[in-house]
């Protein structure tokens, strides 16, 4: 069975930072690449950013580029979701997956359970 647990999330104010951490056993970070997904109330999931296995690559909603970066520490078994200049649409719960990317799309295999992120302006 898969777990991926998600920690970080919390209120924050407009153009304020949070980190979101998402661990998984170690069979399950070194077959997958990982992934974040939102979904803002009264709305679907949206993908925000994913990383390769390697870490080599990365990608991200048009929307958080340049203010979010997405990364993965190997040793830790984490994939990290460092989200900087927060803005109120921001807020949504936030999900981490484990998948794999095919072209310019992430499949996410695995869910964790979410983490709500709120952002206030």
């Amino acid at each position: 069975q898969v777990q991926l647990v998600e920690t970080g999330g919390g209120l924050v104010q407009a153009g304020g930072s949070l980190r979101l951490s998402c661990t998984t056993s170690r069979r399950t970070f070194g077959t997958y690449g990982m992934g974040w997904f939102r979904q803002a109330p009264g709305q679907g999931r949206e993908f925000v950013a994913c990383i390769t296995g390697s870490g080599g690559n990365t990608d991200y909603a048009d929307s958080v580029k340049g203010r979010f970066t997405i990364s993965r520490d190997d040793a830790k078994n984490t994939a990290y979701l460092q989200m900087n200049s927060l803005k109120s649409e921001d807020t949504a719960v936030y999900y981490c997956t484990a998948g794999s990317r095919s072209g310019s799309l992430f499949s996410p295999n695995y869910w964790g359970q979410g983490t709500q992120v709120t952002v206030s302006s």
